[in-house]
């Protein structure tokens, strides 16, 4: 009996610590999802955030608190506005101030700061005059104020600048590349693309290679070969600088599942690592492979296509994320993520499965992603670090818009 119940915790705290759910908006009011197509949470509100860590943002009367996932108010509607947890932190308004607040709605104080940031892989800016640093999730500083700006961290690495120059960093605030680059890309298996001077090239074991006639360096994203333009034209190289695809392709984007898309004249196709296409060029419009195999290709609408070039699924719906055009975000955030794309058809936003079926059969007046949703107890032990976003210049956000107010 003793082993039975063991095993029957352990069960109930995966399952617990898997969830995922969706903020979805319907009759004009919010609630969230479960990916079975349920409401976990029935709509009820009129202004409400997505999950992170555990917790939600949520507007009652004006004010802004935080609920779990069964929908109980775990910090009260107190403040004026509220931002995510990340690293078991929110940035929420009290009054007119801006503070750091923990699990339990406790402000917390941060090291002296002339602005409040948001906290990013484990770590947070702090700006003292004209230069900043980082302190980490227990409010400690790990990097004193240097640099002129820290662009946010992406899977635990940041682009500096120091007198006009670019570098890279870790979260402990060690400088991993040295700044003294005009222009410089993401950390990849420790190595970047910097521009130095007029001349575009490779930074690794902190030597500079320049890249034959490179004209741009785009950032390598999940394989060992990334684009670049050379003569005003699209190909390919790897992690040693050396043009593996010649460029012959008026536009490209990143290698997934051994595929890039890359663009003939006026349509889009696909090649392999031979450079050799696979799909013929036949779209308007295509994007990466997502893990599941499937990426999305647009003729007038978007549908989706496998591996093998079949199109599995219409090109009959809109496509986005995170509430904006599909084409304003990182190969990360499109398509297929964790199983379902989010899509919109006939003005509504819905989720579909790789089979083409909708999930739960229900179409929104708004949709957001599927966020993890881990009880809060135990992220305070071990905490996710948020997906890569786009860059934002080192200023104090406010605090992001309710998701009523999102335009599509």
């Amino acid at each position: 009996m003793k082993k039975t119940l063991i095993f029957l915790l352990l069960s109930c705290i995966q399952f617990v610590n898997s969830q995922e759910l969706a903020l979805v908006k319907k009759n004009s009011k919010i609630g969230y999802i479960s990916k079975d197509g349920s409401f976990k949470i029935e709509p009820q509100y009129k202004s409400a955030k997505s999950f992170s860590e555990g917790l939600a943002a949520v507007e009652d009367n004006g004010k802004w608190g935080f609920i779990d996932t069964k929908g109980s108010w775990v910090i009260p509607a107190s403040f004026n506005n509220a931002k995510d947890f990340n690293s078991g932190i929110a940035v929420v308004q009290k009054d007119k101030d801006w503070v750091y607040i923990n699990t339990k709605g406790e402000i917390l104080k941060a090291p002296a700061t002339e602005k409040i940031f948001d906290f990013n892989n484990g770590v947070a800016f702090i700006r003292q005059g004209n230069k900043v640093g980082l302190i980490n999730s227990k409010l400690a500083v790990v990097l004193e104020p240097k640099y002129d700006q820290i662009k946010p961290f992406e899977n635990g690495y940041a682009r500096v600048e120091l007198n006009k120059n670019w570098g890279i960093i870790n979260t402990s605030g060690k400088e991993l590349v040295e700044p003294a680059y005009a222009e410089i890309g993401n950390y990849f298996k420790g190595t970047t693309w910097a521009r130095k001077d007029k001349t575009f090239g490779l930074v690794s074991n902190g030597k500079f290679i320049p890249v034959d006639g490179a004209e741009k360096i785009w950032d390598f994203e999940t394989q060992d070969l990334t684009y670049a333009k050379k003569n005003g034209k699209i190909g390919f190289i790897d992690l040693n600088g050396n043009w593996v695809i010649l460029p012959i392709y008026d536009k490209g984007k990143a290698f997934s599942k051994n595929l890039a898309p890359v663009l003939v004249g006026k349509k889009w196709g696909y090649i392999n690592l031979k450079g050799t296409f696979v799909i013929e060029p036949t779209y308007s419009d295509a994007e990466v492979f997502s893990t599941n195999g499937l990426a999305p290709v647009k003729e007038s609408n978007w549908g989706f296509i496998n591996e093998s070039g079949k199109l599995v699924i219409p090109t009959q719906y809109g496509i986005t994320s995170n509430g904006f055009v599909i084409a304003l975000f990182v190969q990360q955030d499109k398509g297929f993520i964790d199983g379902l794309a989010r899509v919109k058809n006939e003005g509504k936003w819905g989720f579909l499965r790789p089979d083409g079926t909708v999930l739960g059969n229900q179409w929104f007046e708004n949709a957001e992603l599927f966020s993890q949703t881990a009880e809060r107890e135990k992220k305070e032990t071990s905490v996710a670090a948020e997906s890569p976003k786009a860059e934002t210049k080192t200023t104090a956000k406010p605090a992001s818009k309710p998701a009523t107010k999102k335009k599509k």
